[in-house]
């Protein structure tokens, strides 16, 4: 495709309008450079770029006389531009990079779009990294929308578009132009118009649409010619030939092809480059020669004070000597001060943006994380919620070691995708370590027959070995250390093949009531080479493997690791290449038979009574409405489902409840809109939030809006009992 040039010296033609930012002296020498820049404006647009290079050049110097920051830059950004025109990228970019240094000290935006456009241009329409072009681009549409300077944003834009289509990202292209096609043709400039006809051409020769695409392009071609826009007339030949090329009518390619070569050969003639190239080395001559005229300047005034001084008392100069010394220091600080303030300033604004990016991707990502985690949260109830109807349904599979392994696999995967999604939680500490009974040896075998198919795939025996001095009962996160030990066991069969893995947990010894056991996962698999055993641990790390591909998301160890410190503990490991690894960790346990006792009795629940109590379900998910149902006529309740807030509002005008267990994330109207509706109506029911939602993204607004207790999705049978109960019982003994 062709690339077209659009707009590339806009900021040319728009700097000698622009006031200066520097301070108000030499008002005439400003106006003088002014009226040199708009001489070298007048002469690039009849390309002399000779005489246009003279001008600028004679505008730098002056600039650095007066040492007017914003006119160097705006003199060093039009010298670019002429060597731009002229090929001569690789000055154009150096004196692009000048004028962002000397614009950066007067933070003048409007520059700033000038300059980084420019710096678009040359790196686009050299092809020398279109990419990089598109992003100076971008910086230049921000500083653009920063000033509000419409036609500034118009030009970008359409330079955007130009990129876009060169590297064929013609839908790309096609969101830049969209926004600014009606402004452009209603009142847009000559440049404006002929560029868009330029690009709407393209789009429709890319899209096989010849005559809108001739259409667009002789449009552009009155235009250029009418205005006698050489540049834009060599662009719109180039299309045209391109064009006709792409559709083999090569007799019309040809004649648009010598009209480009007529105009290059007066444009672009030997001598005119020649002179171009001899201008650079002065440039830089005059440059320096600047810099030395200040220091001889600043010597001569030296040497003056110093005449003068002689005709003082010794003790005097003495005197005025050390206070120039000291004002001198404390100049120089004062500069260095500025100078410094001038680059924290910088840094602070950059660290600022940056900040400000940060905090806006963390949002995201927070949003991300709850919306998925309900999304997933959902389906596992489901999923909970129908095993254990099955289970109560058909008594006789109580022991079926598969229906244990669904159950314990669900929950094991809701787990993993809490921590998974919040790993940001477990980084800063924020997860909490539940205190729940349970049995070691049933706890691992579980975990053995979850990961049993796996190791039938390869062909593996899994080993057991607990410690005989290791309590039945023991008290902890029972579903933490089981996520630990899951990991690492699925890791170990992964990397094994005909061979064993031993699962061992040793009784390390007894603090009081704690029992400190060291569990190990040990394996003859392939082993981990020394080199890579430092990174296993960190996230989304997976090493390379030589004979086969072993798949997975690299998060495993990364999730044991912070899992064992937050059990205050750390993991070892031991590997050697082809014989085997062996993890290792020590996590300390409470045992306590009269807590142990405790913590049995509460699961027992009683909501046996004289009186049905009726609970009032709103829920829109059919599965979920199934077994919340369930769960509750299991303990003897009545039961009522609703789909919507609404309809729950009508239940309750019709009907008398003892409580109600309400959805948040529904259609129509919400959980807290619902219940904040109910309370509007002096209706006291319990009021129970039963949600997908992380309990301490909704607490807030659950309670403002009236609720009694929040119950996360998926959750045991007996939870349920035990927050109704309770409810219940409160209301009963407020009344």
């Amino acid at each position: 495709m062709n690339i077209t040039r659009l707009f590339f010296f806009c900021g040319l033609f728009l700097i000698c309008f622009q006031s200066s930012f520097a301070q108000e002296d030499f008002k005439a020498e400003k106006k003088e450079i002014k009226k040199y820049l708009n001489k070298a404006v007048v002469e690039f647009s009849n390309a002399n770029y000779d005489k246009a290079l003279e001008l600028s050049k004679f505008a730098l110097v002056t600039s650095f006389a007066i040492n007017d920051n914003s006119l160097i830059a705006q003199s060093y950004n039009t010298i670019g531009v002429i060597y731009d025109e002229c090929s001569e990228t690789k000055k154009a970019i150096e004196f692009y990079q000048k004028a962002i240094r000397y614009a950066a000290r007067v933070k003048n935006d409007t520059l700033n779009n000038w300059i980084y456009g420019n710096l678009g241009s040359v790196y686009y329409f050299n092809e020398i990294d279109v990419v990089k072009g598109i992003d100076y681009y971008k910086k230049a549409l921000k500083y653009a929308e920063k000033v509000k300077d419409s036609a500034q944003i118009i030009y970008t834009k359409l330079n955007l578009a130009s990129a876009y289509f060169s590297i064929d990202s013609i839908k790309q292209g096609e969101i830049q132009i969209a926004p600014i096609k009606n402004d452009i043709l209603k009142k847009g400039t000559d440049d404006a118009k002929i560029s868009l006809h330029i690009l709407l051409g393209l789009q429709s020769s890319f899209n096989n649409k010849n005559e809108i695409a001739e259409e667009n392009y002789f449009k552009a071609l009155k235009i250029s010619k009418a205005n006698n826009h050489i540049p834009y007339l060599v662009n719109v030949y180039e299309n045209l030939s391109k064009h006709y090329k792409k559709n083999k009518d090569l007799k019309k390619s040809e004649i648009y092809q010598f009209k480009i070569d007529s105009i290059n050969n007066i444009v672009f003639s030997v001598d005119k480059v020649d002179k171009l190239k001899k201008s650079v080395l002065q440039i830089e001559l005059d440059e320096h020669k600047i810099q030395l005229e200040r220091i001889e300047e600043e010597n001569n005034r030296n040497q003056k004070v110093a005449r003068d001084s002689k005709l003082v008392v010794i003790l005097f100069i003495i005197g005025v000597i050390i206070l120039l010394l000291l004002l001198l220091t404390l100049y120089k600080n004062i500069k260095f001060r500025e100078l410094a303030n001038e680059e924290l300033k910088f840094a602070y604004d950059e660290l600022k943006i940056a900040k400000e990016k940060a905090e806006e991707a963390s949002l995201l990502k927070s949003q991300f994380v709850s919306t998925i985690t309900h999304e997933l949260r959902t389906p596992l109830y489901g999923v909970i919620g129908i095993t254990n109807i099955i289970l109560d349904e058909h008594k006789e599979l109580n022991n079926s070691p598969h229906l244990k392994s669904l159950k314990f696999s669900a929950k094991y995967l809701l787990s993993l995708v809490n921590d998974i999604l919040q790993i940001n939680k477990i980084e800063e500490k924020k997860i909490v370590l539940e205190s729940l009974i349970f049995n070691l040896s049933d706890e691992i075998n579980t975990i053995c027959n979850s990961v049993e198919y796996i190791a039938d795939k390869n062909n593996n025996k899994l080993i057991v070995e607990i410690d005989t001095e290791i309590p039945e009962f023991l008290i902890g996160d029972k579903l933490r250390l089981s996520q630990i030990i899951m990991n690492l066991v699925s890791n170990a069969l992964k990397f094994t093949k005909n061979g064993e893995v031993i699962i061992s947990a040793d009784l390390k010894n007894v603090n009081d009531t704690i029992y400190n056991i060291e569990f190990k996962v040990k394996d003859n698999g392939i082993g981990i080479p020394k080199e890579h055993q430092s990174k296993i641990f960190d996230k989304f790390v997976q090493i390379e493997r030589r004979e086969e591909d072993y798949q997975g998301t690299g998060l495993g160890l990364s999730i044991v690791t912070s899992l064992i410190e937050l059990f205050k503990s750390e993991i070892h490991l031991e590997s050697i290449e082809n014989v085997g690894t062996t993890f290792s960790f020590t996590i300390g346990f409470e045992f306590n038979e009269e807590k142990s006792r405790e913590i049995i009795n509460n699961i027992e629940v009683d909501l046996s009574s004289n009186y049905v109590y009726n609970i009032l379900v709103v829920e829109d998910n059919k599965i979920n409405q199934m077994v919340t149902k369930k769960i509750i006529q299991n303990s003897n309740l009545n039961c009522t489902i609703v789909d919507d807030g609404y309809a729950a509002l009508v239940a309750l005008e019709r009907e008398h409840f003892d409580l109600i267990l309400m959805d948040i994330n529904m259609p129509l109207i919400n959980g807290f809109d619902t219940t904040r509706k109910i309370r509007e109506k002096g209706i006291q029911i319990p009021v129970i939030a039963l949600t997908a939602f992380d309990k301490q993204e909704v607490s807030e607004e659950a309670i403002a809006a009236g609720m009694n207790d929040i119950l996360i999705k998926p959750f045991e049978p007996t939870k349920l009992y035990q927050i109704i109960s309770n409810q219940i019982i409160k209301k009963e003994n407020a009344d």
